[in-house]
């Protein structure tokens, strides 16, 4: 049973909020059943309290100001650590996929089809969950690069998956820079 304490203190910013969301969303993306999976997960870890159901859950994710929904209010303390565990357990659940993403030991065909099909599923769900008359989503959408942002994102999940993950992921998070 994992016990989530405000560690910290300090209050995600917006930019980290919007990061965190887009971490979980690439985490479904990377899953199919990536939704159920994080409430399965939430339960294991004994986070009932802050993620009883997948409506509590939505709920927490929606302080992201890009989303289509969005709550207005700050990201309660205590429910952002919940959040950064949740990521942190999905990434080591999902760190052999990780692992076949960024290996280089990998065929090129085969990598190159798996980041396409990485794209593709982020991709749908920030079309379906985001608004896209926000300029910053667009940018998030813009298909005529090369997939940074998609690097990055399997990078940090990569980083947070095991042994101090959380505390790597809270200080990404609560990094003030681009």
């Amino acid at each position: 049973m994992t016990e989530v304490s405000e560690q910290s203190g300090a209050r995600l910013s917006r930019r980290g909020v919007e990061r965190l969301d887009l971490l979980l969303l690439t985490v479904e993306a990377l899953d199919l059943n990536g939704g159920e999976a994080m409430l399965w997960t939430s339960h294991q870890m004994g986070l009932q309290a802050q993620f009883p159901n997948r409506v509590e859950l939505w709920k927490r994710r929606c302080h992201n100001p890009l989303r289509r929904t969005t709550r207005r209010e700050q990201l309660n303390p205590v429910d952002a650590e919940s959040l950064i565990c949740l990521v942190c357990a999905m990434a080591e659940r999902l760190y052999p996929m990780l692992h076949q993403l960024l290996s280089s030991r990998e065929p090129a065909q085969l990598t190159h089809e798996r980041w396409t099909l990485l794209k593709e599923r982020l991709g749908d769900l920030i079309e379906e969950r985001m608004n896209l008359r926000r300029g910053a989503v667009v940018h998030l959408l813009n298909h005529d690069s090369d997939g940074p942002l998609h690097r990055q994102l399997i990078n940090t999940l990569a980083l947070c998956a095991g042994p101090g993950g959380i505390d790597r992921l809270r200080a990404t998070l609560l990094d003030p820079t681009p």
